[in-house]
């Protein structure tokens, strides 16, 4: 492996500035501690001990290119680092980083959602759990960006601050119920995307008249011709499911029937999506409302409308499992600096491995990345991380 070190990584974090005290001696500079920390989590660390732990199990690996004068940093300076780097500047360097990897992969559809962090609670303290509200891009299956609360309602005060960290233009943005805010609608087409929004009891007038507006459709047979509908049947596993999608595009109509409609910014598709689902006898009916600034056929929106949901397959239920993120007590300070770091580390160690093509589990390729240096190269290589 070459031992010059890694441009596209150095590049991308030299801006970053070390948190710790001006003028002070320090064993371990911030390019070395961020690549053991890399790494490690690449290879299966899920905690600054075990952080250490694969350092000092590796260290003849990592001094062919890093060269820890003093040795593998504690765990103790790996937790101290973290908790004071300041997170906006982490996470830019992070997406610099991962754009030069992964260039011109598609972003066209965004989703934003929020997550508890379950470990980062502390009852007996008063400390509430922290929250998470992350960007996914679900084409590339990327992370784009995240912003820390302290409360599930906070979350309408972290999405634009969000919004102002990615790049959305030309995008499509989908939100759950949470950020269906006419402030975000609005900051949406400000910055050049559209919003697909979620509609549910926060925003009961709004909602009242979608379901007037399908109610009526479905009452007409949607003789009108102002609705596009497309329906699709999957069965997996005994279980059949049904989903229908309408879209209203008229907006004569939705003008008509959305009594706030000049409030919404943009505002030309009405969605609607019916899941039926049946199992065993029993069946169950989830009809779903949306509102859109984007034009668009059912079929589009239904895809949409699905996808969204990848954020919880496909980033929250990974870092659950695979690295265990709920487990994880790791919180300290007001700001929750590095619970929020650390919460980026791991989105982008996800992020990375899910642009190698492999047959393999991510729980896989972890553990042969931490047994296998061959392969931990293999990956850095591809992602020109080194």
């Amino acid at each position: 492996m070459d031992t010059t070190p890694p441009a596209p990584f150095v590049e991308a974090f030299r801006t970053l500035e070390d948190p710790r005290r001006p003028g002070r001696t320090l064993a371990h500079n911030l390019h070395e501690i961020l690549t053991i920390a890399l790494c490690a989590a690449i290879g299966g660390a899920n905690d600054w001990v075990a952080v250490e732990t694969f350092g000092r199990a590796k260290i003849g690996w990592f001094r062919r290119f890093l060269p820890l004068v003093h040795g593998i940093p504690s765990h103790d300076t790996f937790g101290r680092v973290f908790a004071h780097l300041k997170p906006a500047a982490f996470q830019a360097c992070f997406g610099q980083w991962i754009a030069d990897v992964c260039g011109k992969l598609g972003r066209a559809h965004i989703a934003i959602d929020g997550k508890r962090l379950a470990g980062s609670e502390d009852a007996g303290a008063g400390v509430t759990a922290l929250h998470l509200v992350s960007a996914w891009a679900t084409d590339a299956r990327l992370s784009l960006g995240q912003v820390a609360v302290d409360d599930k309602s906070n979350e309408i005060t972290a999405i634009p601050k969000l919004l102002e960290l990615i790049e959305i233009s030309g995008a499509l943005v989908s939100i759950d119920a949470m950020g269906c805010q006419k402030e975000i609608a609005t900051t949406i087409r400000a910055e050049g995307g559209d919003y697909l929004l979620a509609v549910k009891d926060n925003q009961p007038h709004l909602r009242a008249d979608l379901e007037a507006l399908f109610d009526h459709a479905l009452e007409q047979e949607f003789a009108s011709g102002t609705w596009d509908g497309f329906a699709q049947e999957k069965t997996t596993r005994g279980r059949e499911e049904l989903r229908q999608c309408w879209v209203l595009t008229d907006v004569d109509e939705i003008r008509k029937g959305v009594r706030d409609y000049a409030l919404w910014k943009d505002l030309t598709s009405v969605i609607v999506v019916v899941s039926e689902r049946g199992e065993k006898g029993k069946s169950q009916t989830e009809t779903r409302f949306y509102i859109s600034s984007r034009v668009a056929s059912a079929r589009q929106f239904a895809g949409w409308a699905r996808n969204h949901w990848g954020i919880e397959n496909g980033l929250h239920w990974v870092l659950d499992v695979v690295f265990r993120e709920d487990a994880s007590r790791v919180r300290n300070g007001d700001e929750d600096a590095q619970a929020e770091n650390v919460g980026w580390l791991r989105r982008m160690v996800l992020s990375v491995l899910k642009q190698i093509k492999t047959k393999s589990s991510l729980n896989g390729m972890r553990l042969k990345a931490g047994w296998d240096e061959a392969y931990m190269e293999e990956i850095l290589l591809k992602i020109k991380g080194f």
